[in-house]
């Protein structure tokens, strides 16, 4: 799908989106160089985190517009002028216009209270013990207006009837009858592929329609559409679709049937027509799951002569020896060492990867998101890592591992970062392990 056709997945309730995402702090090689340094934090952490969004929407900035995936800076050590909340200069040479302020304030409070006891004793309908008492009603905490999700079932009275072929659009045929309400996860056709279990990255695509308008809803089989992709089991997209693969395998279609505390809510979703009452079907096909440590696999091609060589260690970080007496590339090279069979990645689509970076100089390692056992996932040209991975991932195949030989200039520059000295050029080793919406 593209950024502006709305996708039906949501955002789900969950206070984050799983271990793996995009905070600066899990970017190979530490947060990109810059002034200053900052806690970035994803959008769709901050929607959760604060609330700011009803399950579905977009968090809104200052104007009433949808923010896009950019990262939000959260907090920053550049120090602001000191100021009061009030925004006064702090400590200010005498009084100053805030005392003023809070003085006539107090003194008016005072003065109103004095009138409001004198008004309360005066009425004998009302005595002092009845004044002291808070009103309930306002006291109260306020009650949670969300349906809690039903439990899944497996059939119900009145389903549905799919047509169709896994990887190919499904013909969805809506009874006439009213749905029941149930929370239906029906497996139509069960794959062979790995189990999708909690925090599976998990790729599908899917067919939709509103049951009690019997539209379609967009699907990632539309034109220009993009599987989604996801955590499982993590609350990041709307319960129809987060919690009907728990347990599923890859290369299965399922039949979903939401009723609306199990999809928008009693909020609806009014960008794509769907009412706060309206139950939804979803056929779903679980095209990959991904456990956070998994890795590619296939026939390896080593490396040209003049790159650094990479020794395969299975789920634990590669070694690479450099090439002794090695120049310093001004230009990003690339090897593929697994060809993968997958579609190719596009700008902007978001992408998980397992990964090692070392320098290029000495093979020292100074990152891996192996030895954390925890996939990394970003979106391709979106600035959120160096320019060497942007540029040296976008156009390669899902399921492929990519050797890259960073310059400086598309890394971390005459700066560096942590472990990385000023001008050094770097090598990482990129399994691509799946790309989609997300």
């Amino acid at each position: 799908m593209t950024e502006k056709t709305p996708s039906p997945g949501g955002a789900g309730t969950a206070a984050n989106d799983g271990p793996a995402g995009d905070p600066a702090a899990s970017r190979p090689g530490g947060p990109l160089p810059g002034d200053g340094e900052s806690i970035v934090v994803p959008p769709s952490i901050l929607k959760q985190q604060a609330g700011w969004a009803q399950p579905g929407e977009a968090p809104r900035a200052a104007g009433g517009t949808k923010t896009d995936e950019a990262p939000q800076i959260f907090a920053s050590n550049v120090r602001k002028s000191d100021t009061s909340e009030a925004g006064y200069d702090e400590n200010p040479p005498g009084v100053g216009r805030l005392g003023v302020i809070l003085g006539t304030v107090i003194a008016l409070l005072l003065v109103g209270s004095g009138v409001t006891l004198y008004m309360v004793n005066k009425d004998g309908s009302k005595d002092s013990a009845s004044a002291a008492k808070p009103d309930a009603a306002k006291s109260a905490p306020p009650t949670p207006t969300a349906e809690p999700v039903p439990p899944i079932k497996d059939s119900a009275k009145v389903l549905p009837t799919v047509t169709g072929d896994f990887g190919k659009k499904a013909d969805i045929q809506v009874p006439g009858e009213a749905s029941d309400g149930s929370f239906v996860v029906k497996v139509l056709t069960e794959g062979t592929g790995a189990k999708v279990d909690k925090n599976s990255w998990t790729s599908v695509d899917y067919t939709a329609k509103d049951w009690n308008t019997g539209k379609d809803i967009p699907s990632s089989y539309d034109a220009n559409g993009k599987p989604q992709i996801f955590q499982a089991g993590t609350d990041s997209l709307i319960p129809a679709l987060d919690q009907a693969v728990m347990g599923k395998k890859a290369g299965s279609r399922l039949l979903v049937v939401a009723p609306p505390a199990a999809g928008f809510g009693s909020q609806g979703k009014a960008d794509m027509s769907i009412g706060p009452k309206d139950d939804l079907i979803f056929v779903i096909d679980i095209r990959n799951a991904n456990a956070p440590d998994s890795v590619v696999s296939g026939t390896v091609t080593p490396p040209p002569a003049d790159f650094p060589q990479v020794k395969d260690n299975g789920k634990k970080p590669a070694e690479i020896t450099p090439v002794a007496g090695a120049k310093d590339p001004t230009e990003l090279k690339s090897h593929v060492l697994i060809k993968g069979t997958g579609p190719k990645v596009e700008k902007g689509e978001k992408v998980v990867v397992q990964y090692t970076g070392a320098l290029a100089k000495d093979g020292k390692m100074f990152d891996s998101s192996l030895s954390k056992g925890q996939a990394f996932s970003f979106p391709v040209g979106g600035g959120q890592v160096i320019q060497g991975w942007d540029q040296g991932l976008e156009g390669q195949t899902v399921g492929s591992r990519v050797e890259l030989v960073i310059p400086a200039a598309l890394g971390y520059g005459d700066k560096g970062q942590g472990d990385i000295p000023p001008g050094a050029t770097l090598v990482f080793v990129v399994d691509i392990l799946d790309a989609g919406q997300g």
